[in-house]
């Protein structure tokens, strides 16, 4: 029936909104829940090493704060003397390298490294440990190499009494690390390599160990 110009309207009754109409913050927040039995914690646990992994995390933390105070001190030397120290650069390269193998060891025997998740986690439960252990066992063999051969070079440091360009002292100093750090890397590959061996990658177990944004 026709209203008379002066009646007012009733409002209408307000409408649920539709499921697909959600706020886009909870549809994200419900796509990045936690899958149902594995918690937080689960995902970013440590796998059971029997040298522990906070040593590595312990001299990752160390190495980078001794790299903040020495470039701290010679912004400030600079800025107030328009001198910087001349020993500032060359240790810093030499705790760079240190951080860099250091590092490396604690993602290798995390298993974050990158990977091509195409090849890495797809396929049968079997293809996927041929390629762990693949993977392992030449990353392995890589730094037990390259342990050999910088043995060798600490040799001839320490033999032909090389010394450093910037402040003279004996270069064994700095290449006594990477023998030592090599061996470690290869330690930490031989201990995945046994992991590998006793237990296959679940499909898209990498994946949640590892970030989004470092995977290829």
């Amino acid at each position: 029936m026709p209203l008379n110009p002066g009646e007012a309207r009733a409002p209408a009754p307000a409408t649920a909104p539709s499921s697909g109409a959600l706020d886009p913050t909870a549809r994200r927040a419900s796509a990045t829940e936690t899958p149902p039995g594995q918690g937080v914690d689960d995902l970013q646990s440590d796998p059971p090493t029997r040298v522990p992994l906070k040593i590595e995390d312990w001299l990752t933390v160390i190495v980078m704060a001794l790299l903040a105070l020495i470039t701290f001190a010679n912004v400030i030397t600079r800025y107030f003397t328009n001198q910087a120290f001349a020993w500032t650069e060359e240790f810093s390269i030499f705790l760079m390298i240190v951080l860099a193998m250091v590092a490396g060891s604690a993602a290798v025997a995390r298993d974050r490294h990158i990977r091509i998740e195409l090849l890495a986690e797809r396929g049968s439960a079997r293809r996927r440990q041929v390629l762990a252990v693949l993977a392992a066992g030449l990353t392995f063999l890589t730094f037990a190499v390259l342990a050999v051969l910088s043995t060798r070079l600490v040799w001839d440091d320490f033999q032909y009494e090389e010394t450093s360009p910037a402040l003279g002292l004996p270069q064994w100093w700095y290449s006594a690390w990477f023998p030592l750090l090599a061996a470690a890397i290869a330690a930490r590959a031989l201990g995945l390599m046994c992991r590998r061996l006793r237990r296959p990658p679940a499909s898209g177990e990498d994946a949640g160990h590892a970030h989004p944004g470092a995977q290829a």
